[in-house]
C-alpha cells in the first residue's frame, strides 16, 4: 500500500513531471490538508453552537485523542517498526511497535467514539439539530484518514 503514488501517470501531456520524486511532498500536503479541514469543520460547529444544550464541550475529547493519536502513529517510521533502523533504547523494536499499536487504539478508538457520540447523542434521541454530531464524526474521519496518508503515503527511500 505504500507505493501508490509510484505508477501514477498524469495523462498523455508533455508536463515531464516526476511524481515519484514528489511523493513525500503530496502525501505530506494531502495530510495536512485533511487534519485542517477536520479541526476547522469542528471549530466551526463550536462557534455556531456554543452553548452545552446543542453542543457539549465535552465532545471535543475525541478530537484531541484523534490528534494525539496522529501524532503518536507518524512519531514511528516504518524502519523501526521492521527493525532496519532502531534497535537501541529501552525496548528496541518492540517499544516501536508497541507504540505504533497504542496510536492505532486510539485513532480507532476516537473515531468510533465520535460515531457513538453522532448516533448515541444527536440521531437517535431525533434532535432537531444534527450538525454537531456530524461535525464531531468528520473531524475525527479526516484526523484519521489524515493519519494514515502521512504514515503510509510517503516513503523513507528518500530521506537517504
Amino acid at each position: 500500500m505504500s507505493g501508490f503514488l509510484d505508477g501514477i501517470r498524469c495523462g498523455d501531456c508533455e508536463c515531464n513531471v516526476d511524481w515519484g520524486e514528489k511523493r513525500n511532498t503530496i502525501a505530506s500536503i494531502a495530510a495536512g490538508v485533511l487534519f485542517f479541514t477536520g479541526w476547522w469543520i469542528i471549530i466551526d460547529a463550536a462557534v455556531k453552537y456554543p452553548n452545552d444544550a446543542t453542543f457539549h464541550h465535552a465532545y471535543h475529547t475525541c478530537g484531541v485523542i484523534a490528534t494525539l493519536a496522529f501524532l503518536m502513529i507518524n512519531a514511528v517510521s516504518n524502519g523501526q517498526v521492521r527493525g532496519d533502523s532502531y534497535s537501541e533504547g529501552c525496548m528496541g523494536q518492540t517499544g516501536a511497535r508497541v507504540w505504533l499499536f497504542l496510536g492505532f487504539m486510539l485513532a480507532f478508538g476516537s473515531l468510533i467514539a465520535s460515531m457513538w457520540i453522532l448516533f448515541g447523542g444527536f440521531v437517535v434521541p431525533e434532535k432537531p439539530i444534527v450538525y454537531p454530531g456530524i461535525a464531531v464524526f468528520f473531524q475525527n474521519a479526516f484526523i484519521f484518514f489524515g493519519g494514515l496518508v502521512f504514515k503510509f503515503g510517503r516513503t523513507e527511500d528518500l530521506w537517504q
